[in-house]
């Protein structure tokens, strides 16, 4: 055995053999690290069946190549993976599952990470891929997730309660539908685009309980088989959604740890193997037909944990349980059939009943039922004294020939759903699987390349399957090659092994072997000894039909050889074919020449009505109204009534089955037709390759001639294109510019009527910014206005408050003013009676009253002087009161005076003549001023003190006062109120020529503005 280290390597060769006969084992693979060896978890073959992906517990993602030898590291995820996947359409590419519970995607080319999916709460145990490569769904113990595999975005979840759990979804190959197996053994088909459930599988409810746990799909999607703690196997039929058969493995198989269909190229795309990977780590493969152990791999010593096999059906890769890959190659293992093949008891199931069919090696139970009801008919072992004939008629897996025989009797044909378990032991089919796939690996025959031409088929299958057939029987006989009729006489068998090959090919050449015994003898013409044959019991039974067929000179070649080349599929329904050949299997070869004479006999009166040799043609080529149980009843009559000197016993031998491990000779035709059939047509085969290599050379010739002319006649052509083309570039030029012209005109009238509208636009935008500003500057003026009123008002306000203060205040001086007046004047009163009172004293002191009297005027003298003293006090004070007055008032004047400019004349008139009013308001003394003054009292004093405040006053200060009724001082206020008003009117003046101005300014505009308005309605 080679084993292969990869090591910490990422590419390299492989230690790879061929493996001689009898020996599995291709090659073994492990990985050391460090001195310790590092175990493989799982594997994955591609589309291709030559190369897998096998990924290691250090999370190394290795891709092993058988075809080309050779490995390489792909990825290092750094974590162990739980599944694997490789995309069925982007080859590159390949998921990954994780103990983290996310599934990657990764590029084996680049190396790099396409896709990251996650959602998933346990380890992802399983992912399935659909057959078109765009959706994934994995699975894990709690969800089922779909995802798209364009965008690794997930499409739909499926969601199980706690107490049932998920054992895996997967796609069906070749189809839209997703199978969910639950821990409960329910199994649902649900649409993947709609998710809507389409059939629940039927699970028996007798017998043990399996749990399933693995599950396996032929590749045609037809087939499922379930397998789980148990030693038995379900079988289901999908097309038919029943169970259809439960297989129980032999004892020591307590459960069942993996189940994969070998695609076996003699299988077609049925599968028929399975293989079984039980608790014990050895793969044992079954044919699930027959029920019979082909082989195994493994061993106790080191068991098998789990296996990948090739779609292809060329390899096995089997991780071992010290975590190396054992790869095996299938065709080896095929040739090792020699081994004793073990029998294994299989139960039939159909419509959850079930029918036993025990297969054992003394006796047959067996329940069949036919149209007309159900009967049971019970075989049991025959005495000891006839163990010889036993013997005899003991055919394969444990059938009796007679007791089928009487089976058959009893209701003429056997049970459809054993019919092919019946005919394989009838025909003792060898089941030479080495053998037929050497001859299936030589490929098609030459002869039936073109098959397809002239047997049309509409089944591509079926068309691909006969080809198969007859090629292997033309590579096992030459004869068979040159047989124009053998298409004919091997599709009805084609057409019913379509799914097993091998056996279909086996079957044929049985009949070939030994029901067309002697037909190659006279070849290429029909077989005249086997049609005299026939000839001569129509004679002896039936003469007046013989002479009629002969007096329309019909031969045998007509009435006879179309049922045998036929082998009467063209005049016979399908269930009366089968019926027929149930009847011709279970007898002597010759029992097919006495159906042809029979089916002549049975249609002997339309036969007679016929007269034309086109009417006999087509009643022989075409279905006719015929009695199956007559015919096979006249059959039994010929068997039996036929004389031994023309029965076709004495020329045809008994059954002879086919050999075991090879297939015998033969040789039963003239072999120098053939060889010079051969050497013809080598010798035409090779006068063709030369004819055809002259052809092809000519033709190269031809092509090359025909390649230069088409050049230059392209070339010519390109030049007159060019030449036309060049024209009508000039003339579509021309016209572009004329186009562009009177785009051009258009476009400078548009642009035209553009400006005269943008002018009239400014100019209307113009009139009306101009209408705003004179809104806005009527608006402004009679704000102004509003202003000016406001402030004249506020301002005669003021002066009304302050012509009422000033008025008031002079009250109050005008109160002191008298009250110091009546003082003086009560003073002056006092002194004057004081000087009465003296003058009237005694004469006596005349003297000193003279004296007294002297000194009187100076004393009266110092006192006016004293109260002049006082009274020009008081005068300065009021001087000085008047003064303050007088300065408020000024500056009261004045501040009126420079009033806002645009006070109109009319309102300050107004202003000033009221103020003017106020101010020469008549302020007279009052006559009883000197009404104080007694008659006779000298008044000098009284006017120099009235005098002198006055006096001083005028020197003191040159001020006005208002309330003064001095005409000097009325004058003075007069003077300067008037020269405040003209100041207000030159003021006035200036601000209306200003507005006059601005009048004059805005009707010239407007003018200006009509003028323009209509300058532009005019164009």
């Amino acid at each position: 055995m080679d084993v292969t280290d990869i090591g910490n390597r990422e590419e390299g060769k492989l230690k790879h053999r061929k493996v001689a006969s009898g020996k599995g084992v291709v090659l073994t693979v492990i990985r050391t690290a460090q001195q310790a060896k590092v175990r493989f978890l799982h594997a994955v073959f591609d589309v291709t069946g030559e190369s897998f992906l096998a990924g290691d517990h250090h999370g190394n993602i290795y891709a092993i190549d058988i075809g080309k030898n050779r490995f390489r590291l792909v990825q290092k995820t750094g974590q162990p993976c739980t599944a694997l996947a490789i995309s069925l359409t982007r080859t590159t590419e390949f998921l990954v599952a994780f103990v983290d519970n996310t599934v990657r995607c990764y590029d084996q080319d680049t190396k790099q990470m396409v896709g990251w999916m996650r959602g998933h709460e346990g380890a992802v145990s399983s992912i399935s891929i659909h057959s078109l490569g765009r959706y994934a769904v994995t699975t894990s113990s709690d969800t089922a997730q779909l995802w798209d595999l364009d965008t690794f975005q997930r499409k739909r979840k499926l969601n199980v309660h706690k107490s049932v759990g998920i054992q895996k979804v997967f796609f069906l190959p070749h189809s839209n539908t997703i199978l969910s197996c639950f821990s409960d053994d329910s199994i649902f088909a649900w649409e993947s685009t709609t998710l809507v459930c389409e059939y629940q599988l039927p699970v028996p409810d007798f017998g043990p309980r399996l749990f399933y746990k693995t599950f396996a799909v032929t590749q045609d999607g037809k087939m499922l088989a379930a397998g789980g703690r148990s030693n038995l196997l379900h079988l289901w039929c999908l097309d038919s959604k029943k169970l259809v058969k439960v297989i129980q493995m032999p004892t020591p198989i307590r459960t069942v740890r993996q189940l994969e269909f070998l695609p076996n190229r003699f299988d077609g795309t049925s599968s028929q193997t399975l293989g079984v990977l039980s608790q014990d780590g050895i793969m044992r493969f079954i044919n699930i037909n027959t029920s019979k152990l082909l082989f195994y791999i493994g061993s106790r010593n080191n068991t098998i944990n789990t296996v990948a096999v090739s779609p292809t059906a060329c390899y096995v890769a089997a991780i071992l349980d010290d975590g190396s890959i054992s790869i095996f190659s299938i065709q080896s293992l095929l040739e090792e059939l020699s081994l004793p093949q073990v029998t294994i008891v299989s139960d039939n199931v159909e419509n959850q009943a079930p029918l036993n069919l025990k297969v054992k090696s003394e006796t047959i139970q067996r329940l069949a039922s036919h149209a007309g009801g159900q009967k049971k008919v019970k075989i049991r072992s025959r005495a000891a004294g006839s163990a010889v004939e036993n013997k005899e008629n003991q055919l394969p897996g444990g059938l009796n020939k007679t007791r089928l025989v009487s089976i058959l009797k009893t209701y003429g044909e056997y049970p459809a759903k054993y019919r092919t378990f019946v005919w394989r032991s009838l025909l003792c089919v060898p089941d030479n699987y080495g053998a037929y796939s050497s001859l299936i690996d030589k490929g098609l025959h030459s002869a039936y390349l073109s098959l397809h031409e002239k047997y049309p088929i509409k089944s591509q299958k079926l068309q691909r399957g006969l080809q198969r057939v007859l090629s292997a029987l033309s590579h096992w006989a030459a004869i068979f090659g040159e047989a124009e009729y053998l298409p004919l006489l091997a599709f009805p068998f084609v057409k019913l092994f379509q799914n097993n090959p091998m056996l279909c090919f086996e079957v044929v050449a049985t009949v070939l072997v030994n029901w067309c015994q002697h037909w190659f003898e006279y070849f290429p013409n029909p077989p005249l000894n086997i049609l005299s044959m026939a000839e001569n019991i129509l004679a002896h039974h039936d003469q007046e039909l013989l002479q009629h067929l002969v007096d329309c000179g019909i031969t045998s070649q007509l009435y006879v050889w179309p049922l045998l080349e036929t082998l009467f599929s063209e005049v016979l329904t399908r269930d009366e074919w089968l019926r027929l050949f149930d009847n011709i299997f279970s007898n002597h070869p010759s029992f097919l020449i006495m159906a042809c004479v029979a089916y002549l006999t049975c249609c002997r009166e339309p036969l007679l009505l016929c007269s034309h040799k086109q009417d006999f043609e087509y009643f022989f080529h075409n279905r006719n109204n015929l009695d199956m149980d007559a015919m096979l009843k006249e059959a039994y009559r010929l068997m039996s009534k036929t004389p031994a000197s023309i029965h076709p016993t004495r020329m045809l031998s008994d059954f002879t089955p086919l050999t075991k491990g090879q297939y015998p000779v033969f040789n039963h035709y003239p072999e120098f037709i053939i060889e010079y059939q051969k050497r013809e047509m080598e010798k035409i085969r090779r006068q063709e390759l030369e004819y055809l290599q002259e052809r092809q050379g000519l033709m190269a010739m031809r092509s090359d001639l025909v390649q230069r002319q088409a050049e230059e006649d392209d070339f010519y052509v390109q030049q007159e294109r060019l030449k036309r083309a060049e024209e009508e570039r000039r003339k579509m030029l021309a016209q572009e510019e004329e186009k562009l012209t009177v785009h051009r005109k258009n476009l400078a009238a548009m642009k035209k009527d553009l400006n005269v509208k943008e002018l009239n636009m400014l100019e209307e935008n113009r009139r009306r910014l101009l209408k705003l500003q004179q809104e806005l500057q009527v608006s402004q003026i009679n704000k102004l206005d509003q202003e000016i009123m406001r402030q004249i008002e506020l301002r005669e306000q003021e002066s009304t408050a302050a012509v009422q203060d000033l008025d008031l205040r002079q009250m109050e001086l005008e109160v002191q003013r008298r009250h110091l007046e009546q003082q003086l004047c009560k003073e002056q009163l006092r002194i004057e009676r004081q000087v009465e009172d003296m003058r009237k004293k005694s004469p006596q002191r005349e003297s000193t009253k003279k004296q007294e009297l002297e000194a009187v005027p100076a004393k009266t003298r110092q006192s006016g002087s004293d109260r002049n003293w006082q009274q020009d006090s008081m005068a300065e004070c009021l001087q000085n009161v008047e003064g303050q007055m007088r300065r408020r008032k000024l500056a009261e004047g004045d501040r009126l005076t420079h009033s806002p400019r645009d006070v109109t004349g009319r309102e300050w008139d107004d202003v000033v003549s009221q103020r003017a009013r106020l101010v020469e308001r008549p302020q007279s003394r009052p006559a009883a001023d000197t009404r104080y003054l007694r008659p006779g009292i000298n008044t000098n004093h009284v006017e120099t003190a009235t005098v002198r405040p006055t006096t001083s006053k005028r020197a003191g200060s040159n001020m006005a006062c208002l309330n003064s009724s001095s005409p000097a001082e009325s004058t003075s206020t007069n003077f300067s109120l008037d020269r405040g008003r003209g100041h207000l009117d030159r003021k006035e003046r200036e601000l209306m020529k200003e507005i006059k101005a601005l009048r004059e300014k805005l009707v010239a505009r407007a003018k200006e503005d009509s003028i323009d308005s209509s300058y532009t309605g005019s164009h």
